[in-house]
């Protein structure tokens, strides 16, 4: 069984105005005073409204759940001493006039000179998930077969449906926030992590990008460590539904594994038609249609299903079958994270919407 670690990102509302505040610094440093956070378990991020959680490295969805929630509510008490209050939503239900600060660190500050539009609407917030892989030819492959199937987990995991206190009409706005920058949305299809190296290289060289973690391909190969980083996801409203795309992730890469190992065909799918079935996905969520791996749209049960039945074999084989499709059931009996947002919008207007995320963001 491969190992698995969650990183999650939140935003810092004010709770009576329902706006970002950047006081991403001092919720960091008030964090690292408890006994509940270790060392580098919580950054700051690009911008001050947000901040960044990480799990330690774990062998099971428990342990996964267990330190998501453990590091939850210990951001939470560190940001109610300053008055603030941590969302677990991908884009805030709504955004002040003028641009939050970013945080002062040099690569940052690069980023703000080389696109500061961007960067001032970069108030996304999304879950990645590293899967351990034996190496990073191993990882390639496990990228070359994923990566049909990231448009499935975007609408699995659509949570980001308001922009300025409207509905985008998007179930995932973050996605099409994110895929303004220069290298960005799905992975292309590699021939070999020598044509990986290459075509990473060439960016760098071209100066189109100035690090290789300006590599926001949705699924990647991590330079830190021994993982494939899928990044495709909103972060969820509540830890649960973290776990259950965590367990599917880990699913498709242990099946992607096993699958290079018994030589079984890589799916073939032009990157035209994969980047336009993501921006369906982020359009629709599981609201309608999907592209299925197979071609052509099916509703959104049926390729949510036949992920399902791609890897069970692997979801059996790590004991995850029974807590992900139970926690699978549930998130379709109760909507997604962007459905669960526009009903509340439709019930009680932003201010609805601000309460269920602050309630839920500390929530199994």
């Amino acid at each position: 069984m491969t190992t698995i670690g969650v990183e999650e990102e939140y935003l810092l509302l004010d709770p009576a105005t329902g706006l970002p505040v950047p006081l991403g610094d001092k919720v960091r440093a008030t964090a690292g005073l408890g006994n509940l956070v270790a060392d580098r378990e919580v950054q700051c991020e690009l911008l001050q409204a947000q901040i960044e959680a990480a799990t330690p490295v774990c062998g099971t969805l428990d342990e996964v759940g267990g330190h998501l929630l453990r590091l939850r509510h210990a951001l939470a008490a560190a940001a109610e001493t300053h008055g603030c209050r941590i969302a677990a939503c991908a884009t805030p239900p709504l955004r002040r006039p003028d641009p939050v600060a970013v945080t002062d660190q040099a690569r940052y500050r690069a980023m703000l000179a080389q696109a500061p539009q961007l960067v001032a609407e970069h108030l996304v917030n999304g879950m990645h998930v590293h899967v351990g892989v034996p190496g990073r030819e191993s990882g390639v492959h496990v990228l070359n077969r994923i990566r049909v199937w990231l448009p499935t987990l975007t609408a699995l995991s659509a949570n980001s449906p308001l922009w300025d206190g409207q509905d985008t009409g998007f179930a995932s706005w973050r996605t099409v926030v994110f895929s303004r920058w220069p290298v960005s949305g799905p992975p292309p299809r590699f021939a070999g992590v020598a044509d990986h190296e290459r075509r990473v290289r060439h960016l760098l060289d071209a100066g189109l990008i100035s690090d290789t973690g300006q590599v926001y391909w949705q699924a990647r190969l991590s330079e830190r460590y021994p993982t494939v980083e899928v990044r495709c996801c909103d972060v969820q409203l509540g830890v649960d539904d973290a776990v259950m795309l965590a367990g599917l992730v880990r699913a498709l890469v242990e099946t992607a594994l096993a699958e290079a190992a018994h030589g079984v065909p890589v799916p073939e799918c032009a990157q035209e038609l994969l980047q336009a079935s993501m921006w369906h996905a982020a359009r629709h969520g599981l609201g309608g249609t999907l592209v299925a791996p197979a071609g052509g749209q099916r509703p959104a049960g049926e390729v949510v299903d036949a992920l399902l039945r791609h890897v069970a074999p692997a979801l059996e084989a790590s004991g995850d079958d029974r807590t992900v499709t139970a926690l699978l059931r549930r998130l379709r009996r109760h909507g997604t994270g962007a459905e669960r947002q526009r009903a509340a919008l439709a019930e009680g207007g932003i201010a609805a919407v601000t309460g269920l995320i602050l309630s839920r963001s500390t929530m199994p």
